[in-house]
């Protein structure tokens, strides 16, 4: 398993009047350590779109807890359970100190720059297979 750990402050656009964010908003944050966990594994995105692959987001499941509010300092677990093979499954916490806000899960496929999908490339197959061996 690889694991990542991002943390954000709430903005106030992140609320609604009642200063509690806005459930869509969680979204970005779940981009947020998905982008972190593959840079973190010698994975930046931009390579990614740069080599001609996207990882566009087939499932998403978010179960919210308890709320975050304006200006909370929220810290985003991410973590890769399992090697990819065709997809690729992350697990997400959501956490304000030790309060659980929020989890949940994302799962993305491969494709080419033509919308096409594609097997998990070598390169990335490889650079992941490397980040799990360092963590066992």
């Amino acid at each position: 398993m690889i694991e990542s750990v991002s943390e954000i402050q709430v903005r106030y656009a992140e609320t609604d009047m009642m200063g509690i964010v806005y459930h869509a908003n969680y979204l970005p944050w779940l981009e947020i350590g998905r982008t972190n966990l593959l840079r973190e594994n010698g994975l930046p995105y931009k390579e990614l779109e740069q080599r001609g692959f996207l990882l566009p987001v087939l499932e998403v499941n978010l179960k919210y807890k308890q709320p975050a509010r304006y200006d909370d300092l929220v810290t985003i677990r991410t973590r890769m359970a399992e090697k990819p093979f065709l997809r690729i499954r992350l697990d997400y916490e959501l956490s304000r100190g030790e309060t659980l806000l929020a989890s949940g899960y994302t799962v993305h496929a491969f494709m080419n720059k033509d919308g096409q999908p594609v097997k998990v490339p070598a390169f990335f197959r490889d650079a992941m297979a490397d980040a799990f061996a360092e963590k066992s």
